[in-house]
């Protein structure tokens, strides 16, 4: 194993798991819309019992998700995590609201009300996806950051700074792009697609299940047409080029050059989009097709996949630098050291087995269909 196989390796495993978190997002899709999905407050809790079996995975795999970037690119984790922390704090903010409002909406004794938590599960469902999607949008994009590695060898400095913001807005600058903007509206409304999707599929309620149809045409239309304007951009925009000698430029059609050079990238972006139209379309023209999530779910991954290996293989930015193009992030000068990427190599052989663990567990859970008799007996949120 090169050092350039585990770099390329590593970008892998946590596009992965960046895709994995997307299709998860479900989670906040539905919670977003438990109000128009459920007609009684029989109904929204049955959504929100729904969501409630599957929030862990989603806040576990944010979790994993910054822990694989610290480890395999530790320069992005404190370039971004650290430079942009107004942006990724408002995330974790909504995610902790989401996690108290699921235990506590039905306590005895919530002098607030079940509606106020309910309102933090909505929010959540709305700024969580937008500002991930938005954090996306910046690996195409680019941020306000300025990387100085000299400041290592600084013996003057007490607290060597390595890369900092170049404002004082600390990444939420970044929602000031119209087409971050596009992309994590996109995200919004696909996580709410997906939410749909799940629930008609894990709820066995026909009321439940006729309202997401009805609102699924209108919630996938949107987001088809966020998604494909924000593709046509993607591949007409220009990129930012890296040489051997490590030297950022900007190159015309970078992202479009660099799907058809990785021509596998094309065809799993493809058959991405494939899965989630036909996920999409058989539910709304099948009356009793309620397995859209799956084919949806599978072409979510697949199309994260394909946008995410695209920002940081064939020789490009991944992370670029609006402030300063030279100090841009890459994969070759961000990631961590050949010893620690193959440690980590091997550990990660135990993905599939954590894997297999998570669909067991999940099958498990969905073993039954959630139905009003099932909340009324006394084990639900």
């Amino acid at each position: 194993m090169t050092y350039v196989f585990l770099q390329q390796y590593w970008w892998f495993i946590v596009s992965l798991l960046g895709a994995i978190l997307v299709f998860l997002l479900f989670v906040q899709g539905a919670n977003s819309m438990v109000n128009s999905l459920g007609a009684t407050d029989a109904g929204r809790r049955l959504v929100i019992n729904s969501t409630g079996r599957k929030w862990e995975f989603t806040f576990t795999t944010l979790v994993t998700f910054g822990g694989a970037f610290f480890a395999s690119f530790p320069l992005f984790y404190s370039t971004s995590f650290g430079g942009a922390y107004w942006l990724w704090m408002a995330i974790l903010l909504t995610f902790v609201l989401q996690a108290v409002s699921y235990e506590f909406q039905n306590k005895l004794g919530n002098i607030l009300g079940p509606s106020v938590f309910r309102f933090f599960l909505v929010l959540n469902g709305i700024v969580g996806p937008l500002l991930l999607g938005g954090a996306v949008a910046t690996f195409f994009e680019g941020s306000n950051f300025i990387v100085e590695k000299s400041n290592m060898i600084d013996a003057g400095a007490l607290t060597p700074v390595i890369s900092r913001w170049a404002n004082a807005s600390h990444g939420l600058d970044a929602l000031l792009n119209p087409h971050v903007l596009v992309l994590g509206l996109a995200v919004v409304f696909l996580a709410r697609t997906l939410g749909i999707l799940y629930v008609m599929n894990n709820v066995a309620d026909e009321d439940i299940r006729r309202r997401g149809r009805t609102r699924l045409l209108s919630t996938a239309g949107v987001f088809v047409l966020l998604f494909v304007y924000y593709l046509v951009h993607l591949l007409l925009k220009d990129g930012y080029a890296v040489d051997a000698s490590g030297v950022v430029t900007v190159e015309p059609y970078k992202y479009l050059g660099n799907f058809l050079a990785m021509w596998p990238l094309t065809v799993v972006l493809l058959a991405g989009v494939a899965g989630v139209l036909y996920g999409i379309g058989k539910t709304l023209f099948v009356k009793d097709y309620y397995c859209g999530i799956w084919p949806a779910g599978a072409g979510t991954v697949m199309t994260v996949l394909a946008l995410l290996l695209c920002a940081g293989w064939g020789q490009t930015a991944y992370y670029p630098s609006t402030a300063d193009l030279q100090s841009s992030l890459t994969i070759a000068n961000s990631c961590s050291s050949e010893f620690t990427l193959c440690t980590m190599f091997y550990v990660s052989l135990l993905v599939p087995f954590v894997l297999a663990y998570i669909v067991y567990c999940w099958y498990k859970i969905d073993a039954k269909k959630l139905d009003k008799e099932e909340i009324a007996s006394g084990h639900a949120y």
